[in-house]
């Protein structure tokens, strides 16, 4: 369960009688939209349904079972949500708000780059600060995922910017191969291995281009900077960082 400073209220007014629950925002709009697939307890403030959630007040049972034909909490809340409205403040609104920016900033820097620089990465400072010129403001109503490209489009005017990916060749010596290529692994999709036989490791792993400085870390973190890693441009064309 959440805590009652994190949840919202969804509220359903059926048949002369007044429904309310509590719920995470976040989840309350995915499960409006049919898209929630996580477990409804955890999403939850209280296992109940309220008359009046700020006092506590209960609704008779049989008006629950006029309404959904059930007194089960767990299949009346989705219903309460699906079918009523979210009532979010204004604090809990700016808070959902910052709280998507922040997201929004993170997604594409971990995906742009900067066409003019040799594709390098811009940082989540830089993207921040560009927002701020532009009239772009994130729907805190919205999940952030389809307001991605809006934003790239309110950008480009201000940054050269880009979506791409990179394909990275990494050579583990022996001596880090047995642990550091598990890591590398998962940084991204991993398109091909090779084990040498001098128990080094060679792995090409393909992840979104603005996380390159992230992903050079971590093969320096477990090589302790003794790996190799080349840029793979094309199956014949490999360029030494």
């Amino acid at each position: 369960m959440i805590s009652l400073e994190e949840a919202v209220t969804a509220r359903l007014e059926s048949h002369g009688e007044r429904f309310e629950v509590l719920v995470d925002p976040d989840a309350a709009l995915e499960i409006k939209r049919g898209e929630f697939d996580g477990e409804l307890e955890d999403v939850i403030a209280a296992e109940d349904v309220f008359e009046d959630a700020s006092r506590g007040d209960r609704p008779p049972e049989n008006a629950l079972e006029e309404v959904f034909g059930t007194t089960d909490p767990l299949e009346i809340i989705p219903e309460v949500i699906k079918e009523g409205e979210i009532q979010i403040t204004a604090e809990q609104r700016q808070e959902m708000q910052e709280k998507k920016r922040k997201n929004l900033i993170n997604r594409i820097a971990r995906n742009a780059v900067n066409p003019q620089m040799d594709d390098a990465p811009h940082p989540p400072e830089r993207i921040e600060s560009a927002l701020e010129e532009t009239d772009f403001r994130i729907d805190p109503m919205e999940p952030v995922e389809p307001q991605v490209d809006e934003a790239l489009d309110a950008l480009r005017p201000v940054i050269p910017i880009r979506f791409d990916t990179v394909t990275v060749a990494t050579q583990l010596p022996a001596d880090y191969a047995g642990s550091g290529q598990a890591k590398i692994r998962q940084f991204g999709d991993l398109e091909r291995e090779e084990w040498q036989p001098d128990g080094s490791w060679i792995g090409v792993v393909e992840f979104p281009a603005g996380m390159q400085n992230e992903f050079y870390d971590l093969v320096n973190e477990v090589s302790s900077g003794e790996a190799e890693t080349r840029i793979v441009k094309d199956e014949d064309d490999l360029d030494t960082r």
